[in-house]
């Protein structure tokens, strides 16, 4: 109850600060932090304590336009943005090559490069990802003996990696995260929710596009669409970020009591660690 208080006295507060007739309804999303602001005709969308890059993000076209930030007085920050009437993709547009060369602009940006560097962001390493892997096992409710098999895998096939080459990832590349907007001779996609962004391996992005969304056969062409080779490389690559991603979602259903989806990402898991993914 005193959470649910705590909720509508962040309302409250919030359209008190925007000012007479604004009203705010929650946005959804994990960090319960996002709102829709509507007065008359008037719609934006607001964050507390978004993710600074955000007016890089705006300037590059890459989420909804920025339309201003400020502080509160217990510290704060909120952010507006411009309301667009979009819709998600569906999991078959993933394939589509405008979603390739948008992840291209994302990962070629020198100035989302600049400013998560100017943030203290450090490097993704893969000591970092197995580091995150055992704590998600760990706390799991079941001990699941595929899980540890896939985490011993991690460990022993970690390909090389080139720090010169790590670039702003986004980390959370689900379908629903890609919005697509048609309006008044407009034709936009962005990609939003960068909460979870890391400085990492490209690769660490390009995994789960390609292994949960698009075709295999699809892969060549893609990948041409994103500006790099499909190489057996890349390959290894693929495999070893998509199991550690399985095992993240296999302890994430796991503590969350949610069987058919852990048993799902234990699938995936299984053909992977034995090469049965094609």
């Amino acid at each position: 109850m005193l959470h649910e208080e705590s909720d509508l006295q962040r309302v409250k507060h919030l359209e008190q600060f925007l000012g007479e007739d604004w009203q705010l309804r929650p946005a959804g999303g994990a960090t319960g932090e996002a709102y829709i602001a509507e007065k008359g005709q008037q719609k934006i969308f607001i964050k507390r304590n978004s993710s600074p890059f955000l007016a890089v993000l705006s300037a590059e076209g890459i989420v909804p336009k920025l339309l201003w930030t400020k502080r509160l007085e217990n510290g704060d920050v909120i952010t507006a943005q411009e309301w667009i009437e979009g819709r998600k993709l569906n999991q078959e547009e993933l394939n589509a090559p405008r979603v390739a060369r948008l992840l291209r602009k994302i990962h070629r940006s020198t100035e989302l490069m600049a400013m998560f560097k100017r943030m203290g962001n450090q490097p993704l390493l893969p000591e970092h990802v197995i580091h995150h892997a055992k704590e998600s096992i760990t706390s799991m409710t079941n001990e699941i003996k595929k899980a540890t098999e896939g985490l011993h895998w991690l460990v022993d096939h970690v390909p090389v990696h080139n720090v010169s080459d790590f670039v702003v990832c986004h980390a959370d590349v689900h379908h629903k995260n890609w919005i697509h907007y048609t309006e008044m001779g407009e034709d936009e996609l962005y990609l939003i929710d960068w909460d979870g962004a890391q400085l990492a391996d490209p690769v660490m992005d390009i995994a789960p596009l390609l292994f949960i969304y698009v075709p295999r056969p699809e892969w060549d062409w893609w990948l041409k669409e994103y500006g790099c080779r499909h190489t057996e490389e890349m390959d290894h690559k693929i495999r070893w970020y998509m199991v550690a991603l399985c095992l993240e979602n296999i302890a994430w259903y796991d503590r969350r009591e949610m069987p058919a989806e852990r048993g799902q990402w234990l699938y995936r898991l299984d053909k992977i660690i034995h090469n049965e993914w094609v």
